[in-house]
């Protein structure tokens, strides 16, 4: 079996578009006292997780010793009423290991969702980034809405294990009516203990936050690294705030110019090239493929077996059984890393044999349920900030004029991610765009990581980024490889290269590719 938790904290940087109560989020909230810049921010060693964040152990020591630290940052609870309540936003550092005159500020992370808590990720992957902490602070946040910053929440445990285990790729109109009428109790369950905090989620309300971070961090630049959904924020900080960009860089990029329904539909694309790239790799070793003879009978198997757990699920992970869209949500988690895929071939080897406990294993660290049966609130968060942020609002007859489209995509993933858009069908709050305004003219130049292999945010998005950004901002760099994103892939030629603008100002020739 594959280790649990080095599968949720890789989990954490997964994008989870796939898929404490408002009041205790929320309860501390007060009068200003005074300019919101001004506050100090208290640091002291890091609690253990929330369960909104995951659970489990308080962050260990960084190599050398180094500790984690933890704060609470006061911000408005709504932008347009800027000295009214506050709600407090949980921050986490380690210090720059540097001399002190070597040192530049603090370099702030995002890594996506949204709704990832970046005070359980940071430490998790802490020591990949010990070259920047040279002459950084290593600083990360739970967004608003997420983990200990106002989270919101909307079904209990036992309701989510119902929910994540619904049909979500219905075949006839019983089931349709079936999977409409569950996304409705979980967004009417949002609104009944969330809805103080939901008009307030929106990436632009996140993006001043990380203003009021930077000043009260001592920052006169914003230093920025996001990953997947952190790119898009990055964007809406840079088009806010452009002349208070330092060196920022994105890696995993969302295309800022797509609709949610463009978003769904590319990363059919995505996951389906993925899941191809996966097949070829298995059939071409030396050794024999274990669960196929070609790249196609790889994934007529898989095909199979979906459609098997459609008709008569399979034990999983006791008492539940796995369904099919527990599979398929295991598969598309197992494609984010090339590091997983001999997870994902151990998994479909014991499905295939009636057992279904690695596929729901990754699935459940896609939604964050973990060993004990309790559930972080990305789920719920990831649904707040996207329904926040995007004006559409599809029905079931629109999925239905555009499943074709979509199975053309993708057999595999079509329909599950067609489906996935009905996510914000009958949703508390209005969303603001069809999609975020990231122009940034006049900005510091970004850095643009695209991935060729990404099935999460595909490589095209990275052009369409730097393009929107405006003439003079983006810079793209290319990684030709596998998986969600090209840093944390430790490929020497992108890390040189993101090193070496975030440490020293070194701005790669635009268009450089890695391989």
């Amino acid at each position: 079996m594959p280790n649990p938790s080095r599968i949720r904290a890789a989990a954490a940087l997964a994008s989870a578009v796939l898929l404490s109560s408002l009041l205790s989020g929320c309860g501390d909230h007060h009068e200003r006292d005074g300019d919101l810049t001004a506050q100090k921010l208290d640091w002291e060693d890091c609690p253990a997780p929330s369960e909104a964040e995951g659970g489990g152990s308080a962050p260990s020591p960084l190599p050398g010793g180094a500790k984690w630290q933890c704060a609470t940052m006061q911000a408005p609870l709504d932008w347009s009423e800027p000295k009214g309540d506050t709600i407090g936003l949980a921050l986490i550092r380690a210090r720059a290991s540097g001399a002190a005159s070597k040192r530049i500020g603090s370099l702030v992370f995002n890594f996506g969702g949204p709704g990832g808590s970046g005070v359980t990720t940071l430490p998790a992957f802490g020591e990949d980034y010990a070259a920047l902490r040279t002459r950084y602070d290593l600083v990360s946040f739970d967004p608003r809405g997420v983990g200990r910053s106002a989270p919101v929440e909307c079904e209990s445990d036992a309701q989510l294990d119902e929910y994540f285990q619904q049909d979500a790729t219905p075949d006839d109109g019983a089931e349709r009516a079936q999977l409409l009428d569950r996304t409705k109790r979980f967004n009417a369950a949002c609104e009944k203990h969330s809805q103080k905090i939901l008009p307030h989620v929106r990436t632009t309300d996140a993006a001043r936050d990380m203003d009021l971070m930077r000043q009260v961090l001592g920052d006169a630049k914003l230093y920025y690294f996001g990953i997947s959904y952190g790119t898009e924020l990055g964007g809406v900080y840079a088009h806010l705030f452009p002349r208070n960009v330092g060196r920022a860089v994105f890696d995993a990029v969302v295309d800022p110019t797509e609709d949610p329904e463009q978003s769904s539909l590319g990363q059919a694309r995505g996951f389906q090239l993925a899941l191809d790239n996966f097949a070829e790799d298995c059939t071409s070793k030396v050794e024999d493929c274990p669960i196929g003879d070609t790249a196609q009978d790889v994934k007529d198997r898989i095909a199979k077996l979906l459609a098997d757990l459609d008709r008569k699920p399979i034990p999983g992970i006791l008492p539940r059984e796995l369904t099919q869209s527990d599979a398929t949500n295991g598969i598309a988690q197992s494609l984010y890393s090339k590091d997983f895929w001999e997870y994902l071939t151990e998994g479909l080897q014991q499905a295939y044999e009636g057992d279904g406990r690695i596929l729901m294993l990754l699935s459940d660290s896609m939604n964050g349920r973990n060993e004990n049966g309790e559930y972080s609130n990305i789920a719920a968060a990831n649904t707040a900030i996207n329904c926040a942020d995007a004006k559409p609002r599809y029905t079931a007859a629109d999925v239905q004029q555009k499943l074709p489209e979509f199975r053309a995509a993708s057999a595999l993933f079509g329909d599950y991610l067609a489906w996935g858009m009905i996510g914000c069908t009958d949703w508390a709050v209005p969303g603001a765009a069809d999609h975020p305004d990231v122009s940034a003219p006049g900005a510091a130049p970004i850095l643009v990581v695209g991935n060729t292999g990404d099935p999460a945010t595909p490589y095209e998005g990275a052009k369409k980024m730097v393009d929107a950004l405006g003439k003079g901002v983006g810079v793209e760099l290319t990684y030709k490889g596998q998986g969600h994103g090209a840093y944390d892939s430790k490929n020497k030629c992108v890390q040189a290269a993101v090193n070496g603008y975030l440490l020293d100002g070194t701005v790669p020739a635009a268009g450089t590719v890695c391989s």
